[in-house]
């Protein structure tokens, strides 16, 4: 404030009994409308537009993007002419059930998951406005959505084979056995980026952790190579940022077999390319210009078709890359730590259909153990009667 002198001086007031008080009282000083008021001039289709634009500079650009698409297509045609100040729970539970019986493809109703997103995105937009006094609660925190299963990944088996071919029936998440993985990598082992398509089927790192390898993240003597880094698609265009998630960062080790690869790898870039520096790429295409991520997957069902093989995704060779670490051996926390996941329970959950065969072979061995100790097989045909 300026006083008689010119002066600006500092108002100070104490005595509040919460800094929400105190907020709300220079609010009144400084003769602004309040929060609460603030809050009536507000519809919420606006405020999740502002409150995305603040995102911008916190979240990842991918992330910013779909948050967006949510906001647009599902919770702006639901609430956004409400008033911010007046949405209740009740509001949120209608547009929450409507935004649950949209088809999509058709006749089928839309994903789970995505009704869970759209409640998600919306309770941190009223979360952000409750922190700022504009709302007494948030509305989304106790709106109920529908229970998803998730989809579990399944083997392709001749039958399913035989009903893709035949009537075009695909399950939604399908993956290759161990057999289809080895008859893969026997159709390429002559293409360029042969030691790309090997470290993916046996470590698994995701598509845009692969495509932003360099090589001063590769340590051939140690035998080992870093993920610090991977590439996302924004808009069209690449973007270097950081893995996934904090588990994203990671040192995955390397086989005598892998090593050589790279070794030959970096070599034949050597001669081709002049000298190979620690910031350049690790997998470039033939011109010497980096692999884009998007044009790995285009590559990569090229390269499925033309060995024969059932359609699946690159990035469903992770799933090949924890089956076969089970089937050697190898336990679920390492496995879960090597895939850069947060949680060993999401690695049981999402690659259950390669640990289920890993829990056959040992229950087969279980049960040899125990018929030998027991010294006696029981007959089948006693079985069937008893």
């Amino acid at each position: 404030m300026t006083g008689l002198d010119g002066r600006r001086n500092r108002a100070r007031k104490g005595g509040f009994a919460s800094r929400s008080e105190a907020e709300r009282a220079a609010w009144e000083l400084l003769e602004l409308p309040g929060p609460e008021a603030v809050a009536r001039m507000w519809t919420v289709g606006r405020w999740l537009e502002f409150w995305l634009s603040e995102q911008e500079n916190r979240l990842r650009p991918n992330t910013v993007i779909n948050y967006r698409s949510i906001v647009r297509k599902h919770l702006v045609p639901a609430l956004g002419a409400h008033r911010l100040n007046k949405l209740n729970t009740r509001d949120v539970q209608r547009a929450i059930d409507v935004i649950a019986r949209k088809k999509v493809r058709g006749d089928r109703l839309i994903a789970a998951s995505s009704v869970h997103r759209a409640r998600a995105v919306l309770r941190s937009a009223l979360s952000e406005a409750r922190r700022q006094g504009m709302v007494g609660y948030n509305a989304a925190r106790a709106v109920r959505v529908p229970s998803g299963v998730r989809p579990h990944a399944v083997v392709w088996t001749e039958e399913r084979i035989k009903e893709f071919e035949e009537f075009g029936i695909r399950p939604r998440v399908a993956v290759w056995d161990l057999p289809d993985v080895g008859r893969f990598l026997q159709a390429v082992k002559d293409d360029p980026l042969f030691p790309l398509w090997w470290l993916v089927a046996l470590r698994g790192p995701r598509r845009g952790e692969i495509a932003g390898l360099r090589w001063e993240d590769v340590d051939l003597v140690a035998g080992c190579f870093s993920i610090r880094e991977q590439v996302t698609v924004v808009n069209g265009k690449e973007v270097i940022g950081p893995p996934k998630s904090a588990a994203g960062v990671r040192t995955l080790a390397l086989d005598d077999y892998s090593v050589q690869l790279l070794e030959a790898l970096r070599e034949w870039q050597r001669r081709n390319f002049g000298q190979v520096g620690a910031k350049d790429r690790v997998f470039r295409r033939a011109d010497g210009r980096p692999v884009r991520a998007e044009w790995l997957t285009r590559r990569f069902k090229e390269l499925a078709e033309e060995a024969g093989l059932p359609p699946v995704r690159l990035h469903d060779l992770r799933h090949c890359a924890a089956g076969a670490a089970g089937a050697a051996g190898v336990d679920l926390m390492t496995i879960q730590r090597d895939l850069g996941h947060a949680s060993p329970v999401t690695t049981a959950e999402t690659y259950w259909v390669v640990f289920l065969e890993v829990a056959r072979r040992s229950v087969q061995a279980t049960a040899a153990l125990l018929l030998k100790h027991a010294k006696v097989r029981m007959s089948l045909e006693a079985a069937s009667q008893a």
